[in-house]
């Protein structure tokens, strides 16, 4: 029978053989220091105390405006393949159609964008959004960009104005929805957005976290 120092020693070699398990986590406070870029005016990102959470969150305001925040470096999704988030609606924009251009609007969106060659034109995004009209796990392909960047509708008005939590394969997800696997991701952004329909959102992001499982 294996002695409990000997049984802990093999415990122990395993466990450093495995390594620990590895995440990586954005507060909202280093969202608001992610690379701002612009696509039509000013979002406003600030960052607030939420009652309910018990935490700051990024609070995001558009008034006819589209533009996101970007943390623009290379994630390893052999490593960190999950990604986990908290996000609520305050208000929606108005839009007749989200899937044409006119209505590609959504008060919170995050984005995770991949590079499928060696230019930045190579570039490949899933948009997971609130939606207003598609039902959850319904995708289509950006109005804008075509089948290079492929919309996820997560949740529906019928999930209330509440906090939700997601959890996404982000590498199983990039497989299903292009076709292949990647292994790296270049970039993970938020955004909320009014440019098209000339309206007003609201919507709010707490942690945004990668893990192993």
């Amino acid at each position: 029978m294996m002695s409990s120092r000997l049984l802990a020693i093999v415990l122990l070699g395993v466990w450093l053989a495995a390594g620990p398990a590895r995440a990586l986590t954005f507060t909202p406070a280093d969202m608001l220091g992610w690379e701002p870029k612009s696509f039509a005016g000013e979002t406003e990102y600030r960052l607030v105390f939420d009652p309910q959470l018990q935490q700051p969150v990024v609070r995001a305001q558009s008034r006819g405006a589209a533009s996101g925040l970007f943390y623009e470096q290379r994630i390893d999704l052999d490593a960190t393949p999950w990604l986990s988030w908290r996000w609520r609606v305050e208000r929606f924009p108005a839009v007749i159609d989200e899937r044409a251009k006119r209505g590609d609007d959504f008060a919170v969106r995050v984005y995770v964008v991949v590079r499928d060659g060696w230019t930045r034109l190579s570039s490949k995004a899933i948009s997971y959004v609130w939606a207003q009209q598609s039902g959850v796990g319904q995708r289509w392909a950006n109005p804008f960009a075509g089948d290079k960047a492929m919309m996820l509708a997560l949740r529906t008005p019928q999930d209330g104005n509440g906090w939700v939590s997601e959890k996404r394969n982000i590498k199983a997800d990039l497989r299903r929805l292009f076709g292949k696997d990647f292994r790296y991701l270049e970039a993970v952004a938020i955004m909320t957005d009014a440019d098209n329909g000339k309206g007003t959102a609201i919507g709010y992001y707490a942690d945004l976290v990668f893990t192993r499982e």
